[in-house]
């Protein structure tokens, strides 16, 4: 498991709806404190909190894990599999690295 891009994924998700730490920590039921934790990778996330904070962030697990997810399992998220899978996740990492490296490029 790599908390710590789970943790970017975190605040990545958090920026785009648009919310404070302390809105996510109170829609996730969780404190503020642990929010900045989880998104420095310094702290694990139970599985309650990653779903906790999933469904806050009104996101599916696989886009919080998805860093920790082999390319066979985010194929089959994506209804895709065998090279076309494999030409499809490594399209979506390279747009993501991108989109991270710019946000408003989209």
């Amino acid at each position: 498991m790599d908390y710590v891009q789970l943790g970017k994924r975190v605040r990545q998700q958090r920026v785009l709806n648009k919310l404070t730490q302390e809105q996510l920590a109170e829609k996730a039921g969780i404190s503020c404190a642990f929010v900045g934790h989880i998104e420095r990778g310094e702290k694990k996330a139970s599985i309650e909190t990653v779903v906790a904070l999933c469904n806050a962030l009104s996101v599916s697990p696989t886009v919080l894990l998805q860093d920790s997810l082999s390319k066979e399992v985010m194929s089959a998220q994506l209804g895709v599999g065998g090279p076309e899978g494999d030409l499809v996740t490594d399209i979506m990492h390279v747009l993501r690295e991108h989109k991270r490296k710019d946000p408003d490029a989209y």
